[in-house]
C-alpha cells in the first residue's frame, strides 16, 4: 500500500499529468505538421484560381480536373518509366513525371482558355461560369475514359521511413511537399512583381484597355497566367498523389473545392490571400480531425473536418466579406 502514490500529497497528480500534456502537444504538433503539407497544396490550386480572377473575373472551376490531369500523367509517365528504365533512381523518376505532368497541364489550360473561354469573354458573366462547371464535368469524363474509372496506386518513390521531431513525425514526401511549395511560390512572387511579364499582369487586371494602349498584349497575358495556374495545379497534384497513394479521375474535385474555397477565405483575387487562405484552410482541416477528433472520442473526427473549414469560412466571411486580406484595391495579379 505504501507503494502507491498518496492523494493528499497530491503525488497522484505529479505522476499523471505529465503523460496526458505530451500527448496532447504531441497530438496538435503532428496535426500542425499534417495542416501544413495540406495547407501546402491547397495554397498552389488556390494561386491558380485567384490569378485567373485577378486578371479576368472568372472563376475557372475546371481547374480542379488540371490537377487532375496533372497526377494521372505523372502517375502514367511513371510507369512507363518503371517498365522501360527500370535502373532510374525513384527522385529522378518522379521529377520526370513531374516536369512531363506540368508540361501536359499547361497545354490543357491553355486550350481551355482558347476554346471555351476566350470566345464568351464579353459575354455576360453566367456564360463562362457555367461553360467552367461543363468544362470540369467534361475533363472528368475523358480523364474516366482514358484512365478507366478506378483508383490506381501511385508508386511510392521517396524513402519512406519517418523523421521525428519532437513527439511527431515527418515523411520525406511531405518535406519535399513543403520545399516544393516555398520555391514555388517564391519564384511565383518574382514572376509577379519583378518581371516585365508581372508588369503586364498587373496592367492587364487594372484596366485591360489602358493596358492595350501602353503595348500590352491581352490575349498573352491572360493565356500565361492559365498557364502558370495549370503548372502550380500541376505541382499540387503531383504532390498530392505521392501524399496519398493514390490517384483517379474525379480526385479533383474536392481538392479544387478547398482550393476555391480558400482563395475566397483569404481574399479572392490577392496572391498572398490565397496563400493564408491554403495555409490556414488545412490547419483548421488537420487539427479539427485528428487533435478534436481525439479529445471527443472520435465523434468529431477526419470525416466532419470539412464542417470545421467551411463554418470557420462562413465567420470570416460574414464578418469580413472580402475575405482575410482582401482590400479595397487588391494585389492582383
Amino acid at each position: 500500500m505504501n507503494d502507491w502514490p498518496s492523494l493528499s500529497g497530491g503525488l497522484f497528480f505529479t505522476y499523471n499529468r505529465p503523460p496526458l500534456r505530451r500527448v496532447f502537444i504531441d497530438i496538435l504538433l503532428q496535426q500542425i505538421i499534417n495542416g501544413l503539407v495540406l495547407g501546402s497544396m491547397y495554397a498552389l490550386v488556390a494561386l491558380g484560381y485567384t490569378m485567373v480572377y485577378g486578371i479576368i473575373n472568372l472563376i475557372n472551376f475546371a481547374h480542379g480536373e488540371v490537377l487532375m490531369v496533372g497526377a494521372l500523367t505523372s502517375w502514367t509517365v511513371i510507369g512507363v518509366l518503371q517498365e522501360y528504365a527500370p535502373g532510374l533512381p525513384g527522385w529522378l523518376i518522379l521529377l520526370i513525371s513531374l516536369i512531363c505532368a506540368c508540361v501536359v497541364a499547361a497545354a490543357l489550360n491553355f486550350a481551355i482558355e482558347k476554346i471555351a473561354y476566350r470566345p464568351l469573354r464579353g459575354a455576360p458573366k453566367l456564360a463562362p461560369l457555367i461553360t467552367a462547371i461543363g468544362m470540369s464535368i467534361l475533363l472528368q469524363t475523358l480523364a474516366m475514359v482514358i484512365w478507366k474509372p478506378n483508383y490506381k496506386s501511385f508508386p511510392t518513390l521517396l524513402p519512406s521511413d519517418p523523421i521525428p521531431i519532437g513527439g511527431a513525425v515527418i515523411t520525406p514526401t511531405q518535406i519535399l511537399i513543403l520545399a516544393v511549395t516555398a520555391m514555388a511560390l517564391a519564384v511565383l512572387m518574382w514572376l509577379v512583381n519583378g518581371t516585365r511579364l508581372g508588369r503586364a499582369m498587373r496592367a492587364t487586371a487594372e484596366n485591360p484597355r489602358v493596358a492595350t494602349l501602353m503595348g500590352v498584349k491581352p490575349d498573352m497575358v491572360i493565356s500565361a497566367t492559365f498557364v502558370i495556374g495549370a503548372v502550380l495545379a500541376a505541382l499540387a497534384g503531383v504532390m498530392w498523389a505521392s501524399n496519398y497513394g493514390t490517384v483517379q479521375h474525379g480526385m479533383g474535385f474536392l481538392p479544387g473545392l478547398k482550393a476555391f474555397t480558400a482563395a475566397v477565405f483569404g481574399g479572392i483575387g490577392n496572391l498572398a490571400g490565397a496563400v493564408v487562405g491554403g495555409i490556414l484552410l488545412g490547419l483548421i482541416e488537420a487539427i479539427a480531425s485528428g487533435y478534436i477528433g481525439d479529445l471527443t472520442g472520435g465523434v468529431l473526427g477526419s470525416h466532419y473536418a470539412d464542417i470545421f473549414a467551411f463554418v470557420v469560412l462562413i465567420i470570416v466571411l460574414t464578418l469580413r466579406p472580402s475575405g482575410l486580406l482582401g482590400e479595397r484595391v487588391a494585389d492582383r495579379a
